[in-house]
């Protein structure tokens, strides 16, 4: 592809590119397209294309590129994310040996940091099933304060030294002597690790992750902040960076219950779009923090509750009345029964319709019923899911199973099922639990470990693109069609296909009779796409270098 110039979003200024493949629903054969400003002007075809060409400002030939919608990543943790890129990141390590190991060298590498932060270790696949203890992390930072978080982000484990900075820590709910901290003892010593981040850090971080987020065609991201995941100062900053530079939309959301209007004044002051995000009713399965009906197959408990369905009612109530979106996280069958308990005695308080034209939101959404799932059709929620958790846990031998058991751990995640049931969905990764990864994401939906649960590659594509405005309540974006922002990204990859859903027929067709707009080929182990250039509103923001 050629001129990797950044293009610039001026009035009037036009830009054509050619010879390509437009996925666009207004013309499945379309090889070109007109950006005006920050706005697509048209699509179609290449012998059309020469009529605009010598009325452009700028012609990019695409060389047999892809060009497809950016990406929306629906579930970001902005900062975490770029901590863990430029940190201390234990991702896939496959052994406590590993792990402590990567711990020494970090701390030895990091002599003046105030606290070691790290990320990302998962004991659920090593010889042994335990996490590193607090006398062998004492010994492997020097004594030195450190909080390291499960891949989940709901438990971790930390030195003396950290605990030492948190007031009457051995009285807070979820504190175990040598054991990970979950609920309120959790929460607080992640507050005081991350008290350490100084500004500098905390917008380096930020402008790291949105920068990567890019480079794999994210045009925007729904951060998910919060009371209990990251301080005001962290959204009100991430959201002053991102309009400020050149990068992917953020859309913020904050994660505090309100009892009543006043409460809202803070969401909108936050520039927040909505007290939505992981507003917590329970926490998740690999910490064993998800609320369940019964037991857990490896633990003697059902899993925690932080809010009950009086109040998800009042939240939602309050800001259905307000014009503001709620919405919650909620993985265990009993957090999500809570959850929808909650919203249907809302809707029969601010009516039906209201609740419905709110697109409030639920996060994650792992374990539901069929019951849940009409409900949720119902009431017009929005599940704001995450596939790669499947390709990460799922299957007969995964985390999912040893929490469950292998039936219920089946039932997981059934995305199929709730597009039957015209439940809207938009895709991310909650990263730094999954990382960014838009393709992986599409291929983790249409290859779900548990068949039934598969949807369509253009299923899953459309609902990581247009599928995350949507659920912020934009139908105009997300797609490529004359009118909408131009948000869009370019991909080297190789032939395109449409795939089937049906097991019964073939699962892959290239016959261009379809008029379906086709997609790469992500039959698993094969490579995905490589992302060429992101444009967020008609202004490039990521350009491959070798391009």
């Amino acid at each position: 592809m050629n001129d990797p110039t950044p293009v610039q979003a001026d009035e009037g200024r036009t830009v054509l590119l050619r010879g390509g493949e437009v996925h666009s629903p207004a013309d499945p054969f379309a090889t070109a397209m007109v950006i005006e400003g920050d706005t697509i002007a048209w699509v179609g075809s290449e012998g059309a294309a020469d009529g605009f060409a010598d009325g452009v400002d700028e012609v990019v030939r695409l060389d047999g590129a892809l060009v497809t919608p950016a990406f929306t990543d629906a579930h970001v943790h902005t900062t975490a994310t770029g901590l863990a890129l430029i940190g201390l990141d234990l991702t896939g390590v496959p052994t406590l040996a590993e792990a402590l190991e990567r711990v020494r060298a970090h701390a030895a590498a990091h002599p003046a940091d105030p606290v070691l932060l790290g990320h990302g270790w998962d004991a659920s696949g090593w010889s042994g099933g335990r996490p590193p203890s607090r006398a062998e992390l004492d010994e492997a930072t020097g004594g030195r304060p450190l909080y390291l978080s499960r891949a989940d982000v709901h438990s971790a484990v930390v030195t003396t030294a950290l605990l030492d900075r948190v007031p009457d820590i051995t009285g807070r709910t979820g504190y175990h002597p040598d054991a990970p901290l979950t609920a309120d003892a959790h929460h607080a010593v992640r507050a005081a690790a991350y008290a350490s981040v100084t500004a500098r850090q905390r917008e380096d971080a930020q402008r790291a992750a949105l920068a990567h987020a890019a480079s794999v065609g994210i045009g925007s991201v729904h951060e998910c902040a919060g009371p209990g995941i990251s301080g005001e100062d962290d959204l009100t900053g991430l959201l002053r960076l991102a309009a400020g530079e050149p990068g992917p939309r953020v859309h913020g959301y904050w994660a505090e219950a309100v009892t009543s209007a006043a409460d809202l004044e803070k969401v909108r002051a936050l520039g927040a779009a909505g007290a939505a995000g992981d507003l917590f009713v329970d926490g998740s399965l690999g910490s064993h923090t998800a609320c369940l009906r019964t037991p857990y197959a490896d633990a003697p408990h059902s899993g925690t509750a932080y809010l009950d369905a009086a109040a998800v009612a009042a939240h939602v109530a309050v800001c259905t009345e307000g014009g503001v979106q709620a919405g919650f996280h909620a993985i265990g069958d009993a957090a999500v029964s809570a959850v929808v308990e909650g919203v249907r005695a809302a809707a029969d308080t601010v009516g039906l319709a209201r609740i419905r034209a709110a697109r409030h939101r639920v996060e994650h959404a792992e374990m539901l019923t069929p019951e849940s799932i009409a409900a949720f059709a119902d009431l017009g929620l929005t599940a704001s899911v995450q596939p790669a958790f499947d390709a990460a846990w799922g299957g007969e031998e995964g985390m999912y199973a040893q929490r469950l058991g292998t039936e219920r751990a089946r039932t997981l995640n059934p995305y199929a099922a709730l597009l039957r049931a015209g439940v809207p969905l938009a895709l991310g990764s909650d990263s730094p639990v999954t990382p960014l990864d838009p393709w992986g994401t599409v291929r983790a939906a249409a290859f779900h470990r548990t068949p039934e649960h598969r949807v369509s590659a253009r299923a899953a594509f459309t609902a990581h693109t247009r599928g995350g405005w949507r659920a912020i309540g934009r139908d105009d974006a997300g797609v490529l069609v004359p009118g909408a922002p131009a948000d869009y990204a370019v991909w080297r990859t190789g032939e395109l296909v449409v795939q089937v859903p049906d097991t019964r027929v073939a699962d892959w067709s290239t016959d261009p009779r379809s008029g379906t707009p086709g997609l790469p080929d992500l039959t698993p182990g094969g490579q995905l796409p490589v992302c060429v250039r992101t444009v967020v509103a008609g202004r490039t923001v990521h350009s491959r270098p070798d391009e």
